[in-house]
């Protein structure tokens, strides 16, 4: 199979559960309540207390950029991630010079056009995964959130580990 249409495809799968997954709890579960301080905190629990690890699955809604920064400047930041968007396109699409990049500016492409696509669709971005880790209330996230973590994560180790990269010369 040809690698720009499996990376298309791997791009729209990472679209397509997330948007799928943000439908079924918009449709599904209630808003969570941020008074209900217990598991499964209004939502649906997946388990709890696994070597002191919680999860469950809530409706949380994010009007703002990662923890909901900049909430009262959502048009800016609507503009923002779509050049953003535009900008990492047309690097993987004509200056990528990084074979190994591909994947990863792909899983950050879709991650962020699924959290644009909320925002015309809802008006905010639809969270869900709700972990908690030994009592610490980790922030509520979705799977375009994971899709952008994973890809940034990979571009920073691949930018040192990448095997045909030579040391940085010392002046």
């Amino acid at each position: 199979m040809n690698q720009n249409l499996l990376l298309f495809l791997t791009g729209l799968l990472v679209l397509s559960a997330d948007q799928f997954s943000k439908a079924i709890v918009n449709v599904y579960l209630p808003v969570i309540n941020s008074s209900l301080y217990w598991y499964p905190y209004g939502g649906i629990g997946i388990f709890q207390n696994i070597a002191g690890i919680e999860f469950s699955i809530n409706h949380w809604t994010n009007t703002g950029a990662a923890w909901g920064f900049f909430g009262e400047y959502q048009y800016f930041l609507i503009i923002l991630r779509v050049f953003l968007i535009a900008g990492l396109s047309i690097f993987l699409a004509f200056f990528n010079r990084h074979p190994s990049w591909r994947f990863p500016l792909v899983l950050i492409i879709a991650g962020a056009l699924g959290n644009v696509i909320d925002f015309f669709v809802y008006g905010h971005v639809v969270d869900m995964l709700h972990f908690v880790f030994w009592g610490y209330d980790f922030p509520v996230f979705n799977i375009a959130d994971s899709a952008i973590s994973i890809g940034i994560v990979s571009l920073f180790l691949l930018s040192f580990f990448e095997p045909n990269k030579k040391p940085a010369q010392l002046s």
